[in-house]
């Protein structure tokens, strides 16, 4: 027996939750004040997509009017990784089409969604650790291998991530968004190298990492230059990666060489480089716009 869809609509506060755990951009919409006759009361919320609306603030022409300066912000947060807050004032009368006659402020928290991407090449041990612990974070996340039928099976309910059969390394690093950052750990030192020379050739990748010890990384870099990399395209490559910063200063690997301790100091030595991927701080709204927002608007 095939069980019925639930005919309820997505509530504002379960849509929030989804969209913000899979990083797709999205607006919550907040009424804050209100006077006069209005449609809901201050505290009522909506969630806006680019496509879609979970909930209401009343509907009529107020309620498009928000929808559609959410979706001019969010249009905006989009092409330039901002969001933030911003307070919209709506007079319910003629300008609106409708005949409440009151007054609404609206406060719009536009979320950009996952801005940083990470790209890992190879579903070995370390590889797997790494999508586990890249799970809470707020990264699009893509998962490489020219291997078929690799990928675990809890793989495919991971919110923001990509699994990719990738047999031609060179095909796999041009479908990557700009600014990318890379971590390249496959099972073959050959297609490894391929992963590198293409990730240099590109030229537009945020950061690149390379598992493996200094006389691998040292190997690789004598052919790199033979194939026409400069020494700084060569600087950039990070290896071997998940290297901590010890008490004297210079980098060094722990004792614990597990696949999971190597991926715990690959992510950490990750973080600071995300941050630049995400939107700048937010120091929500000016002192003066609230104490304006809490005045009875004038008649």
């Amino acid at each position: 027996m095939i069980a019925a869809s639930d005919p309820r609509p997505e509530s504002w506060h379960a849509a929030l939750h989804r969209l913000q755990r899979d990083g797709v951009p999205h607006a919550l919409a907040t009424q804050v004040t209100s006077a006069g006759s209005t449609p809901r009361e201050p505290g009522t919320r909506m969630v806006i997509t680019a496509d879609a609306v979970f909930d209401t603030l009343g509907g009529g022409t107020f309620e498009y009017q928000v929808i559609e300066a959410a979706r001019a912000r969010l249009a905006g947060a989009q092409g330039d990784s901002e969001g933030g807050m911003s307070l919209e004032a709506f007079s319910l009368g003629g300008r609106s089409g409708q005949c409440c006659g009151g007054f609404v402020n609206v406060l719009l928290e536009v979320f950009s969604g996952s801005t940083a991407t990470l790209a890992i090449f190879g579903a070995g041990h370390v590889g797997t650790e790494l999508v586990r612990l890249a799970a809470p974070l707020p990264w699009q996340v893509r998962w490489h291998d020219s291997r078929k039928a690799v990928f675990p099976g809890w793989a495919a309910s991971q919110p923001r991530l990509a699994c990719r059969h990738a047999p031609d390394p060179a095909a796999a690093v041009s479908e990557l968004p700009t600014g990318t950052h890379a971590l390249v750990l496959t099972h073959n030192h050959a297609e490894d190298c391929a992963l590198v020379d293409a990730l240099l050739t590109r030229g537009d990748c945020t950061s690149v990492g390379l598992i493996g010890s200094k006389s691998k990384w040292a190997s690789f870099r004598s052919r790199l230059r033979e194939a026409g990399h400069d020494e700084t395209a060569l600087d950039r490559v990070r290896c071997p990666i998940g290297m901590a910063a010890g008490p004297d200063g210079n980098k060094k690997r722990g004792g614990d060489k597990t696949p999971y301790a190597i991926a715990l100091a690959t992510l950490a030595e990750l973080l600071p480089m995300m941050e630049s991927a995400e939107r700048p701080d937010q120091r929500g709204l000016d002192s003066a716009e609230l104490r304006a927002l809490f005045r009875e608007p004038s008649t």
